[in-house]
């Protein structure tokens, strides 16, 4: 399996894999609206707001045609920002995708480029002015067996939990994803006892991915396929420590839409879509 194969079936997913499993949906955010990025024309997908609000980070298409990059844009406002390029010093022929950053600047991201060799494909470095630098394999969190994938890393806002997928590949594809938690222990991360607790009315029989967290870690966003399309739910919970409750799906996101990333005030929820054969970011607000 060539490594552009394996991103497509990383990100794309196995579509009609999952039922709706009788989940009720939530009206709390409404009014979607287009994001525009002046300046690039491109898919846009994977969109991460900068805790701070003033960066936009994705990547372009996951096509396993295509070489899939991490690019930025600046605030302008709400829905619009400035696209500024390629970031620089992170990317290479294999995929480069998936952005996150904590409020320091340590940005996370995925990258197939030693998966062939490491069976990890989680990495971090240091975000600044439009460039990565001291990039390394995230330690800790990759379990490195063949077979078995990792992707879809958020970093919580204080930089101290780490959201991530774990996937089981048979002949290509994923049969298994589910979100686990991991936390910082010094330089690495520890996979958390309590994951499957935590996370027990998160992770399905099916396909579950795309974690976004708020600031506090009390609301979970994340991507569950449904049908034959993905869609997006939102969870919460009391306290940082107590399992997430049951997922609604938020209705007002609809068609073929994944990867939600939520703004620091909490009131604007950004996503990727596609529309005519195009991926764009979207955003849902609620009060």
């Amino acid at each position: 399996m060539s490594s552009r194969t394996f991103c497509h079936f990383l990100f794309l997913g196995c579509l009609g894999c999952v039922s709706s499993l009788g989940q009720t949906s939530t009206s709390e955010f409404a009014n979607p609206q287009r994001v525009q990025i002046t300046g690039y024309t491109g898919d846009a997908m994977e969109p991460f707001l900068s805790r701070d609000g003033k960066y936009l980070f994705f990547n372009n298409s996951n096509d396993p045609r295509v070489n899939t990059n991490l690019h930025w844009a600046t605030r302008l406002d709400d829905l619009t920002f400035q696209y500024k390029g390629e970031i620089q010093g992170v990317n290479t022929n294999a995929l480069e995708g998936v952005p996150s950053m904590d409020r320091y600047g340590v940005f996370y991201f995925v990258s197939t480029r030693s998966y062939e060799q490491t069976a990890s494909t989680i990495y971090r470095g240091i975000f600044l002015n439009g460039n990565i630098s001291g990039i390394e394999l995230v330690p800790g969190v990759s379990i490195a067996k063949p077979g078995i994938v990792n992707f879809d890393a958020e970093i919580s806002a204080n930089g101290n939990t780490l959201y991530f997928v774990e996937s089981q590949f048979t002949h290509g594809q994923p049969r298994t994803a589910a979100i686990l938690i991991a936390r910082k222990d010094g330089s690495a991360f520890v996979r958390v006892s309590d994951s499957a607790r935590i996370m027990e009315q998160i992770n399905t029989s099916g396909l579950n991915y795309a974690a976004a967290t708020s600031a506090g870690e009390l609301e979970l966003f994340f991507t569950r396929l449904v049908g034959n399309s993905p869609a997006v739910y939102m969870a919460t919970r009391s306290n940082g420590s107590s399992p997430f409750n049951r997922p609604k799906k938020i209705a007002a996101i609809t068609g073929f839409a994944e990867a939600p990333t939520l703004s620091l005030d909490g009131k604007s929820l950004y996503f990727h879509k596609k529309e005519n054969g195009q991926f764009g970011i979207y955003r849902v607000t609620r009060q």
